[in-house]
């Protein structure tokens, strides 16, 4: 096939005339579609209904009443359970609440009003002068959000094939004590998919940073999410304790795409002082969180770590289909017009394209006037602007196949009018 930047102003004439009626009979559709975010679809819900039905005693194993005030830091068969599914140890843990989202929001402002750490040289980072956070691109909006909420300069560095590229973090985090941390999905990046190596963990628990209180929020949404083949994210306590960091990482893992996003169990895991600093200040934000959840988790599982990988292959059996739809559309429309790259994910929940420079936020426009809702151009960089105004994320997870199938239609006429649009311009 014919790179597209070879070929004549006559033929991207008649290509244009050719996409632009494609697109104008798409649109007579009248399609209402919706790729933005990554959420779980029906029929993967429906492989957790009988978590609802679950709970046929108030009482935990050592006898304790959920349905009454208490234990803060989360059930101890909860704590087990993740404990055997993560490799994180329980007394790391504190676990509660329905989203990872908010222990990191909370572990951020606790950072923000009291420290991360009474080390000297540890202020509280609300009144740190500047505050630099280190945001591997493209990335999750929600985690950009959090830190820019907080009042802190984001920093984008680039996100490669194994981590983040870590000759940059060290160029950011070694000099400059205002870096205090970055954001690290180790496995399944959002939105590319990347697995985080071995080498590059190791990097950032180790490397020398200006701020002794430098912090990576490790973020391990995807850690049970394969969809062909499992992989697994380096053990990032391991590696802090051994090399005399053990409170640089704060670690998250929830249940919200495990079974409901509404009704699931986040974690927030770290260093045995900073749990300590956290639970000092939690005991004045709660009396304790929702017990019934917890246990009704640990119920659904048989309390088995086991039964939750057999719970997430069904899963993984439901997503291969609309991964696979979206590779194939983007290997049969793409490959050979050096128009478009994309990655191909081992699981997770995303697709990350990238279009010719420019052409991102045209296409998720000319979607959304067509009826689809893609996720918005830039999402994933910091500030919700990319520089190069190239990147979009793809979401299959929600619509049926049917639907999906409809959607990317649309999205590859989109992506092939926009850009040869935008290459006539220079033609």
């Amino acid at each position: 096939m014919k790179q597209w930047k070879e070929c004549t102003k006559e033929e991207l004439s008649a290509m244009r005339a050719e996409f632009a009626s494609q697109y104008e009979a798409l649109k007579e559709k009248g399609l209402k579609l919706d790729l933005s975010r990554g959420k779980p679809s029906s029929d993967v819900l429906d492989l957790s209904n009988a978590l609802l039905d679950k709970l046929d005693s108030w009482r935990t194993e050592d006898g304790t009443d959920i349905r009454n005030y208490g234990v803060v830091d989360g059930l101890p068969e909860c704590k087990r359970l993740f404990s055997d599914l993560t490799g994180v140890a329980p007394e790391r843990m504190i676990v509660g609440g329905n989203s990872s989202l908010t222990h990191m929001y909370n572990t951020m402002a606790l950072f923000y009003l009291f420290g991360a750490s009474d080390e000297p040289g540890c202020a509280p980072w609300g009144k740190a002068e500047k505050v630099r956070w280190l945001c591997p691109v493209p990335g999750y909006d929600r985690h950009f959000s959090v830190t820019q909420d907080m009042g802190a300069e984001l920093v984008p560095v680039p996100m490669e094939e194994d981590g983040p590229d870590m000759d940059e973090v060290e160029r950011f985090a070694g000099p400059d004590p205002a870096v205090k941390g970055i954001w690290i999905v180790p496995l399944y990046s959002n939105p590319t998919g990347a697995v985080i190596s071995e080498e590059k963990a190791k990097r950032l628990a180790s490397m020398k940073t200006a701020a002794p209180d430098f912090r990576i929020f490790w973020d391990n949404a995807y850690g049970v999410h394969h969809v062909w083949e499992a992989h697994k994210a380096p053990d990032i306590f391991a590696l802090c304790d051994a090399a005399g960091n053990p409170e640089r990482a704060v670690y998250f893992f929830s249940t919200s795409k495990v079974n409901f996003p509404g009704a699931g169990v986040g974690l927030v895991a770290a260093g045995p002082a900073t749990v300590k600093r956290m639970l000092a200040h939690l005991k004045m934000e709660t009396i304790g969180f929702d017990k019934t959840t917890q246990l009704r988790t640990v119920k659904f599982f048989g309390g088995s770590a086991e039964n939750v990988r057999v719970h997430m292959a069904k899963i993984a059996a439901l997503l291969r289909p609309r991964f696979d739809l979206v590779l194939e559309t983007l290997d049969r429309e793409f490959t050979g017009t050096g128009i478009l790259e994309w990655t191909a994910p081992k699981g997770g929940y995303f697709v990350s394209v990238d279009t010719l420079d420019g052409c991102a936020g045209a296409v998720v426009a000319r979607a959304k006037e067509a009826g689809v809702t893609l996720t918005g151009a830039g999402a994933t960089w910091p500030y919700g602007k990319d520089p190069r105004d190239r990147n979009i994320r793809i979401a299959p997870t929600y619509p049926g196949v049917d639907e999906l199938a409809q959607t990317l239609e649309l999205f590859a006429v989109c992506v092939k009018l926009v850009t040869v649009e935008k290459l006539l311009e220079s033609a």
